[in-house]
């Protein structure tokens, strides 16, 4: 479904990936895994067109996407979640479900998902007049997962989909992740929480300084001894094995 050739992206004169190269298969959670400044977050958003490429190509589903407008992505099927939720804190939740379907026209399809989504998320539809502001971390990072279904997306990019959420609604977070799967989903996901994102996905790789520096399934990533010295140590076990 999607490929990376030997990407490279800048900001200005920082050189921050240096050839990536990585896929992900139609129906498939695949984790993006690596240190702060890695180049997770900018592989999502070369992904997703806010950052051109210099070098190297980006295909979905055979096409090279990499000159296309962010808007022209998301019509091609990707949705992205950034870090740190980035809900619009001053409208309302119902609001920001609605923008997630901007460039759909639709409109008819739009009002049955919105139905859908309240249906899944209860939540949202007990909240839907609040403002978006008013809500708790993990109430947004649901808001903004929801939001970016309303997209219709086939290729959903998950950029630290936990982060300062309390162990109980990292759980929920990640069975939402799993439920999205289960429904036709596929996912990229950024997670620092690395034990998390390996139980739910298939395959990762792991990133070093602008590289993809390993990778394999899921059970030979949490079974690999540099995985598990970098990214597996003990602060991770609360939220999936207490």
């Amino acid at each position: 479904m999607l490929t990376l050739k030997s990407v490279h992206s800048y900001y200005g004169s920082l050189h921050v990936l240096k050839g990536v190269s990585l896929h992900v298969r139609a129906g498939e959670i695949v984790a993006l895994l690596g240190a702060n400044g890695a180049g997770k977050t900018t592989t999502l958003k070369t992904i997703s067109g806010l950052l051109k490429p210099r070098k190297g190509q980006v295909e979905f589903q055979g096409e090279d996407i990499s000159r296309l407008s962010a808007e022209a992505i998301v019509q091609r099927g990707i949705a992205h979640v950034p870090e740190g939720r980035r809900v619009f804190s001053s409208l309302s939740v119902a609001a920001n479900l609605e923008l997630g379907a901007f460039a759909r026209r639709d409109h008819q399809a739009v009002k049955s998902d919105l139905q859908e989504i309240q249906e899944r998320f209860p939540i949202l539809r007990e909240r839907a007049k609040q403002p978006a502001g008013t809500l708790s971390g993990g109430e947004q990072q649901i808001l903004a997962m929801a939001r970016a279904l309303m997209a219709r997306p086939k290729l959903l990019l998950l950029d630290e989909p936990s982060m300062g959420l309390a162990p109980r609604l990292v759980k929920q977070i990640f069975a939402i992740i799993r439920h999205l799967q289960e429904t036709g989903t596929t996912i990229l996901l950024i997670e620092q929480n690395a034990r998390a994102a390996l139980k739910v996905a298939d395959r990762g790789y792991v990133m070093e300084t602008g590289r993809i520096s390993l990778d394999g399934t899921a059970a030979e990533l949490m079974d690999h001894n540099e995985v598990k010295r970098a990214y597996l140590g003990k602060g991770y076990q609360e939220v999936w094995e207490e």
